[in-house]
């Protein structure tokens, strides 16, 4: 079928359309949720993460199954963010040891990510799958360096969190491709996206078997939230992530009446630690 018959359709095929789509994922996400085949490392690492008697071994034996996250961890394990007195690390139980198991699961998921956001699949909603790519990147490092400097909250944790918070908007994209009607309008995707990700995110996380705590942290992220003067709890640094990630724009999309620009963006004790946030960003996102 062609562009031209697809500009043919009327608002009530197109809406019909949108709607196919939302029953269909709303079907797959009430069983066993199928994610891309290239998350399987991801799932099958979480997996055995979720076990109370997995070794540090056993996890690093699974992880070196999947080549390209091995090699992230060690480079990750050794860049400034992590790298301790000038030692680099060469073997992988070293790098778990020194990034922490949230990290090592956020790398696996990250390499998950990076791969279906250069998968055939998302060809078409390129531009709007590489700025979710950036986004979440950058909110896993924001995240990371506010609990770090001002919060209780382990970083680590927090890094996993951000990474993680748009999950959804990724298996809405990977299953908008199937829709050929879709495909030609990647407004209307978008749309979609912004006002379904975070319901459909939250199924997926539990799929995941992510900490509960990081599944609250991320509902209603990009909702607006009374001024956050200190920030408490994994929820309060995800939303702020979130928000110096560029996650202002994604509440612009979500049709909030009488919405005006979060104080937190200019208030001294966030914007004082732009220039931590920046490196941190520029170096997760040169690691991939």
């Amino acid at each position: 079928m062609s562009i031209l018959q697809y500009a043919d359709k009327t608002p009530d095929q197109l809406h019909d359309q949108r709607l196919s789509m939302l029953i269909d994922i709303a079907k797959e996400l009430e069983d066993e949720v199928i994610f891309p085949t290239c998350f399987d490392a991801s799932v099958q690492i979480s997996t055995v993460m979720k076990s109370k008697t997995a070794s540090l071994q056993r996890i690093a034996h699974e992880i070196q199954k999947d080549p390209l996250i091995t090699a992230k961890l060690l480079q990750l394990a050794n860049s400034v963010a992590y790298k301790r007195a000038g030692n680099n690390v060469a073997d992988l139980d070293s790098a778990l040891m020194r990034v922490g198991m949230e990290t090592a699961r956020a790398t696996a998921l990250a390499c998950a990510l990076q791969q279906l956001v250069r998968s055939r699949e998302l060809t078409q909603f390129e531009g709007i799958a590489n700025k979710l790519w950036i986004h979440s990147l950058k909110t896993s490092m924001i995240a990371r360096v506010i609990a770090q400097r001002l919060t209780r909250v382990n970083p680590e944790l927090a890094m996993l969190a951000g990474l993680v918070h748009d999950l959804g908007a990724f298996y809405m994209l990977d299953r908008a491709a199937h829709y050929p009607e879709l495909v030609e309008r990647p407004t209307t995707v978008e749309f979609l996206v912004a006002q379904w990700h975070e319901s459909v995110g939250v199924i997926l996380l539990d799929s995941l078997s992510m900490p509960e705590e990081i599944i609250d942290a991320v509902r209603e992220v990009d909702q607006p939230r009374p001024f956050i003067e200190n920030p408490r709890n994994l929820s309060d640094v995800v939303y702020l992530a979130n928000l110096f990630a560029g996650g202002f724009a994604e509440m612009q999309r979500l049709d909030i009446p009488e919405l005006a620009e979060p104080k937190e963006l200019s208030y001294a004790k966030y914007t004082d630690l732009r220039a931590e946030m920046d490196q941190a960003c520029q170096e997760m996102i040169s690691l991939f």
